[in-house]
Parts: structure tokens; C-alpha cells; sequence
């Protein structure tokens, strides 16, 4: 297959994976403020709502039907091998805790996973989708990264994927001193040993807020916030940040520096912070 297919392809895959956030949207915010929401703690003493696991059941089914050969990784019913090489990493709702409390900071993470021939993996789509804050971010390799200002409005998975939208290019910032950035985070918990080194980096920041979650990443790609910082990740909560990030101009690794979402923890920047951030952790 020739780069062009391969690009054709990739965006009828965004195109899908934009179809898929419609129909967690609708999903979503039907739930949100939900009176009667029901709330569970998993085994790892996180809660868990009705609409988690509704969002990530909807997904499966609509994959199921329509990329079939393709694998699946979620938060709330694990994996399922495919055959195709690829597989779909999908967090329902980033941000349960704000959901639970009717804080509107909160997100459908989806993204594509293509797995070489070396056993290399790669994100190569990536969708935040945020209904609440009427927004959704969104990504292909080689393709840039977007945003836009969106309805929540389902769309119908039996037709045409429709990619068309309002969708607006971002960038990251050019920011070249820590002293001159705006760094997001989530808490000080999680840190160990990095704590110490992580708060004299905010301390000699030009701004620092605790917004936390997917949306401290999704200002980096916009070149709003220029550092975003999270000590414990899972792969479905970094997946399709990563992608965006990227496109958007920017450098996504963990806390040792590795490159992508697999390392337990997420970094974003604006690339010309990165190796300054990094070495501030690890001194």
C-alpha cells in the first residue's frame, strides 16, 4: 500500500473515530447531572459510573460492526487481540471524578494504535471529545491536529462517516524558558521521588494551574498552556493525547523522557521545553 492509501485511509479511520465520539457524546450527556447515576469502586478503589461503562459497551459493538479485524483496548472490559495489526485504546470518560460531580472537565479519549512489523507501536488517530465544554479535539498522523466547537449531536454509524465540521488547525506555543511558561497539572499525588524536583520547577514557572486531566494536554496542543505534567497514567488515558500533541507540533513522552504513552506517566510541551522539563525531573 503507498502513502497515499495509506493517508486515505487514516482519515476515513478519523472520520470513524469521529463517529464513535458522537455516539459517546449522546451517551454522555444524556448521564451527566444524572439524578439517578449510578456509581460503583472498582478493584482499584476508583469509581466507575453507569455511563463509563454504557460509553465503552456502545464503542465495542460499533468496532465490532465496522472494524472488525481490529483489536481493542478499554478501561472498563480490557483487551480483545485483532488480526489487522491495529487495535482501538478507548477511556469513556476521562475524568470520572468530575463527572460524578457535575464538573464539566471531562472527555471521551479514542485513539488508533498501529503495531509494525517489529512489534513497534505507534498512535496514528487520536480523539478528546468534550461535550460538556462543547469542544473536541482531534487527530491523524501526517494531518495536523483540530478543534472544534461541537453539539454533542449523534451521528448515525449505519451511514457514511462524515468528517466535514468546523474544525479549526492548532499549534503549540513557542515558549523557550521554563520561567517564561504556563505549566498544568493535576495534584501532588503519585509523585515519589519527583515531587521535590516537580515543585521547584512550578515554583519557577511564569504560571502554573491544577487543571489536570486530558484538558491540561489539550491546551498544550493549543498552544495555551505550554507543559502539562501527570506522574501515573494508563495507556487509555494517554493514547489519544499523544497523537494530537504531536500533531500539533509538540513532544509527548513520559517522565524518564520515553517517547509516547506507554511509559505510566505523561508529559506534554511544546518541544522546545521538552528536554528542559525533563531534566528538571530528573536531576
Amino acid at each position: 500500500m503507498n502513502n497515499i492509501e495509506n493517508a486515505i485511509d487514516l482519515l476515513d479511520d478519523l472520520a470513524f473515530a469521529h463517529a464513535l465520539a458522537d455516539l459517546a457524546d449522546a451517551i454522555t450527556l444524556e448521564r451527566y447531572q444524572a439524578q439517578d447515576l449510578v456509581i460503583s469502586t472498582k478493584p482499584d478503589n476508583t469509581p466507575v459510573t453507569d455511563a463509563d461503562r454504557a460509553v465503552e459497551t456502545a464503542i465495542r459493538e460499533a468496532a465490532l460492526t465496522h472494524r472488525s479485524s481490529d483489536g481493542m483496548v478499554g478501561e472498563e472490559f480490557g483487551s480483545e487481540k485483532g488480526v489487522s495489526g491495529r487495535y482501538w485504546v478507548i477511556d469513556p470518560i476521562d475524568g470520572t471524578k468530575n463527572f460524578m460531580r457535575g464538573v464539566p472537565t471531562w472527555a471521551t479519549l479514542i485513539a488508533l494504535v498501529h503495531v509494525d512489523s517489529s512489534g513497534i507501536e505507534e498512535v496514528v488517530v487520536g480523539i478528546a471529545s468534550a461535550p460538556a465544554l462543547a469542544r473536541r479535539w482531534s487527530a491523524a498522523k501526517g494531518h495536523g491536529a483540530y478543534v472544534r466547537f461541537n453539539s454533542g449531536s449523534a451521528e448515525d454509524l449505519s451511514e457514511e462517516f462524515d468528517a466535514s465540521s468546523n474544525d479549526k488547525k492548532i499549534s503549540v506555543s513557542k515558549v523557550g524558558q521554563l520561567s517564561d511558561a504556563s505549566i498544568s497539572y493535576s495534584d501532588f499525588v503519585g509523585w515519589g521521588d519527583r515531587l521535590e524536583p516537580f515543585q521547584e520547577m512550578l515554583a519557577n514557572a511564569w504560571r502554573t494551574r491544577g487543571i489536570g486531566d486530558f484538558w491540561s494536554h489539550m491546551l498544550v496542543a493549543e498552544g495555551a498552556v505550554d507543559v502539562a505534567i501527570e506522574p501515573k497514567l494508563a495507556v487509555w488515558d494517554m493514547a489519544a493525547l499523544d497523537i494530537i500533541v504531536r500533531e500539533a507540533g509538540g513532544t509527548f513522552t513520559n517522565t524518564a523522557g520515553q517517547n509516547g504513552p506507554f511509559g505510566g506517566s505523561g508529559v506534554s510541551t511544546n518541544g522546545v521545553l521538552h528536554n528542559a522539563v525533563i531534566n528538571g525531573l530528573n536531576p
